[in-house]
């Protein structure tokens, strides 16, 4: 896997997992960043902050597949991969830096915070209309989604970041995560499946 240039965050995708944290739905996507230095392979390499209890949010992940100027109107075929991460975040950290007006970077860019499966190129994928993803952590169900349900769709997504950025091959969209966000430290146990990925990914954090 090549390494990112940009990996692009999505905050309040989904309506529900917006609502379970008391939070406004956006009327447009709400982005943060990670640095590519937080980008960890399932169940290798290091993790900061790791005498701390983290919240996990399951997500879907695409690769774009070539370089993108300004303006440019998204679709699928931007996107060269898929798989399922996991978006760690310091959800204390996060509430206070939100308190003081700061920005999320302590709370959600570190070393090992943004884990990810295998990719599976998009043109294997028999239909994108509609991907179903779910996490277990320690053999207990935690998470399910279904990408119908996200606020702002993959190509939407794609269209609103190169709005204001140039985009580039390799960029890693994380597109938010569904309802079910909970606690997960190091050494928890964790799977991560889709059907329509053909993925059953699982990890030791």
């Amino acid at each position: 896997m090549m390494t990112p240039g940009t990996i692009y965050g999505i905050g309040r995708n989904y309506a529900e997992h917006a609502a379970e944290l008391g939070n406004p739905v956006s009327e447009e996507p709400l982005v943060f960043l990670k640095s590519p230095a937080s980008l960890r392979p399932v169940s290798h390499g290091p993790l900061a902050f790791s005498h701390e209890e983290f919240h996990h949010e399951v997500e879907l992940v695409v690769m774009l597949g070539r370089d993108l100027e300004l303006g440019h109107q998204g679709s699928w075929h931007d996107v060269e991969a898929l798989t399922l991460g996991l978006d760690l975040t310091r959800r204390g950290v996060q509430q206070e830096l939100k308190k003081k007006g700061h920005p999320w970077t302590l709370a959600k860019s570190f070393a090992g915070s943004a884990v990810v499966g295998p990719f599976m190129a998009r043109t294997d994928v028999l239909s994108v209309d509609n991907i179903h993803f779910s996490l277990d952590v320690n053999d207990e169900p935690r998470q399910q989604g279904e990408t119908r349900d996200m606020l702002f769709p993959v190509p939407m997504l794609i269209t609103y970041l190169a709005s204001f950025n140039l985009l580039r091959r390799g960029d890693l969209i994380f597109t938010g995560t569904p309802k079910g966000v909970g606690p997960m430290r190091k050494g928890d146990r964790f799977t991560m499946t889709s059907p329509e990925l053909k993925l059953n990914i699982t990890g030791v954090l």
